[in-house]
């Protein structure tokens, strides 16, 4: 299936950890990954086998912005310009759209390749970048996620390709339009009153709009643990995973090789993989471009306009539903 699933939870849970747990799960089957490091604090790379230099030498989408933005508008007519682009930008006829089974610009410039499992499938790695010096006091995360989001907007993925995006710690989550671009996204909790109720808000804004939730149990020593999530969160807790061995010898530095993790967790990546797969059949692409305009138009009116000195609702493309066959007629 083709499919873009989204790690969330509150900073500390295990959401990198899980991400790339199941990005290594996926490349040992053999499945085309792309995996998106959307954090503040930028662990993915890290958490995958890179070393920190490794880590930090992957160019940071947030700056590449400008060549994502010029590409990316192609020949629409209705987008004057790639400084007129935000972070919302629906795509229209004429735009250029990503497939993750192409070479183009952008992953060009930004993707780097690792190879989290021995004689697994290697992965395309991107990541937004870490704050700056110059961010510091002047900027928020949602400038440099915003690179994500545009590419996410623009992108038709093909049959049995995945993206991974591990996002940022917190409510933060649902501070852009971002939470809702994703077939399936996977809630990491604690067997904590503080990760219930992290649960809880996640609910709300996810019910909002439609967004497709399941939460994922993480350091579950036991029964008592599972019980306390399972009373909690009901059915929307899909799958519980322990402590492991394996992960805190990788933290140590120490790659064993990935059929070593345990039988437990092992069978939990597989459930989150079959629950992945079977998200594709609501994949609603006409909702899925009208939450991208909404957001647009709300972003346009709060600060876009005023920034880009364009009225940013002459973007949208009222006749345009992004759908997998557009990829087709995408410009070259």
């Amino acid at each position: 299936m083709n499919m873009k699933i989204a790690f969330v939870g509150k900073g500390g849970s295990g959401k990198t950890t899980l991400s790339s747990l199941f990005i290594r799960h996926l490349a040992h089957r053999g499945v085309p990954v792309t995996a998106v490091d959307a954090d503040i604090n930028q662990h993915l790379g890290p958490a995958l086998g890179l070393s920190d230099e490794e880590a930090a030498a992957v160019p940071p989408l947030g700056g590449r912005l400008p060549l994502i933005k010029e590409y990316l508008r192609g020949d629409n007519p209705r987008i004057l310009s790639a400084e007129t682009m935000i972070k919302t930008t629906p795509p229209g006829a004429g735009s250029r759209l990503l497939r993750l089974d192409e070479d183009n610009p952008v992953f060009a410039a930004c993707a780097r390749t690792v190879e989290p499992v021995a004689g697994g499938r290697p992965v395309r790695l991107l990541a937004t970048g870490p704050f700056t010096e110059e961010d510091l006091g002047v900027a928020c995360y949602h400038s440099k996620t915003g690179a994500v989001e545009l590419c996410l907007n623009h992108l038709v993925d093909g049959r049995e390709e995945y993206v991974v995006v591990d996002m940022t710690a917190g409510s933060d989550s649902f501070a852009s339009g971002m939470f809702t671009r994703f077939d399936l996204t996977f809630l990491v909790v604690e067997p904590t009153h503080k990760g219930v109720s992290v649960y809880r808000q996640y609910r709300e804004y996810a019910r909002d709009f439609g967004v497709a939730l399941r939460v994922v149990g993480n350091k579950v020593l036991g029964a008592e643990d599972e019980e306390f999530l399972r009373a909690h969160v009901g059915d929307d807790l899909l799958v519980t995973l322990g402590q492991s061995d394996w992960v805190r010898a990788l933290e140590r530095g120490v790659r064993r090789p990935f059929p070593e993790l345990e039988e437990g967790n092992r069978a939990a990546l597989s459930v989150l993989h079959r629950e992945a797969d079977a998200a594709y059949e609501g994949r609603d692409w006409e909702r899925y471009t009208q939450q991208m305009v909404h957001f647009h138009l709300k972003n346009a009116a709060s600060w876009g306009n005023e920034r880009t000195g364009a009225d940013l609702a002459a973007q949208v493309d009222p006749g345009f539903v992004l759908r997998e066959e557009r990829a087709a007629q995408a410009v070259g």
